[in-house]
């Protein structure tokens, strides 16, 4: 099963196209999930054909794909409660104006959709926030009906955006993932009813996010397989010594005083032959995009040796049984 190896481009965001293609293609890629806020506009992309051929010409000059673009700061934007953090993802005009921060993530998502179909991808990737993360421990006590209020708030302004997404034949799928509506294996499946199953939201698998929290990552694929229309290869390191926790004590990423943190693929805790065997078994053929986060390692060393342990893990399934040899006519 060829599934490309790709590199998301959100942790490479200062890199300019060209710049980011050719190090990708000097890392071993076959290809990008192109982060919004990184190397691709997708309001020009959207609208101006002669930027698409650009891009497209750009990609194709290195002998790379793309499967899908990641827009997950603008995503975060439509369904958090703002607070001065997510000045940061929005233009720098609209800081300290939630309301006009929520309507520029709403169209950026929309043209996000559009942008996708012009340049004939058919997933884009992200968050949709959530007004709901801050009562994740029900202290004020939370009620089932402020929860309940919350997945609806997220029903609501995820509609029109998601409307927008099937008049362009384009996917999205939900990176589950602390700080959004569904992090773990019951507020993704909580999520999925309150939109009546909807086809067009489906999940950005990645098995980093589950399994400081205690979630088996290959249980949660396999349930919710069908929902999985892109895949991320990233890793974790848990190390809980009997002083620290999962919560993290507000300690910085990388520090090794925190209870886990993000490794490069195949330096953590990730049972990724578990994974290919469940994609293998659900018949995935997407990418498996590479989300590369290590504060202890040199980016180019760490994404170079990531796609090389991509690409041995990244096996097809078998097509005959293994005893077919021990028959005899």
């Amino acid at each position: 099963m060829a599934r490309p190896v790709t590199i998301f481009t959100g942790q490479w965001a200062d890199l300019g196209l060209e710049e980011m293609c050719s190090l990708a293609k000097q890392m071993g890629y076959q290809g990008l999930e192109i982060a919004t806020w990184g190397q691709l506009n997708v309001r020009k992309a959207a609208e101006d054909t002669d930027y698409v051929a650009q891009v497209k010409n750009t990609l194709e000059k290195y002998g790379l794909g793309c499967w899908a673009i990641g827009a997950h700061l603008p995503g975060q934007c439509v369904g958090d409660l703002w607070d001065s953090r997510l000045d940061g993802f929005a233009p720098a005009e609209l800081a300290g104006k939630p309301e006009e921060i929520r309507a520029w993530g709403i169209e950026e998502m929309k043209y996000a959709a559009r942008a996708a179909k012009a340049m004939g991808v058919k997933v884009v990737t992200g968050f949709m926030g959530s007004p709901i993360w801050k009562f994740w421990y029900s202290f004020p006590q939370t009620s089932e009906e402020m929860v309940n209020a919350g997945y609806e708030e997220i029903k609501r302004l995820w509609t029109p955006i998601l409307d927008e997404f099937d008049k362009c034949g384009v996917k999205f799928a939900l990176e589950v993932h602390p700080t959004e509506i569904a992090f773990d294996y019951y507020s993704t499946k909580k999520l999925l009813e309150v939109f009546e199953y909807r086809e067009t939201l489906g999940i950005n698998f990645d098995p980093s996010h589950l399994l400081w929290q205690g979630i088996n990552p290959a249980v949660f694929l396999y349930d919710f397989a069908d929902r999985v229309y892109h895949v991320h290869i990233k890793d974790v390191a848990v190390n809980l010594d009997g002083r620290n926790g999962i919560l993290g004590s507000h300690i910085t990423f990388g520090d090794p005083r925190r209870g886990w943190n993000f490794v490069s693929p195949g330096h953590g805790d990730v049972d990724f032959d578990k994974i290919i065997r469940v994609l293998n078994d659900k018949k995935y053929d997407g990418p498996l995009s590479i989300e590369w986060e290590d504060s202890g390692m040199e980016r180019v060393f760490g994404g170079t040796e990531a796609c090389e342990f991509t690409k041995k893990i990244n096996f097809s399934p078998s097509d005959i049984a293994f005893d077919d040899a021990l028959k005899t006519d």
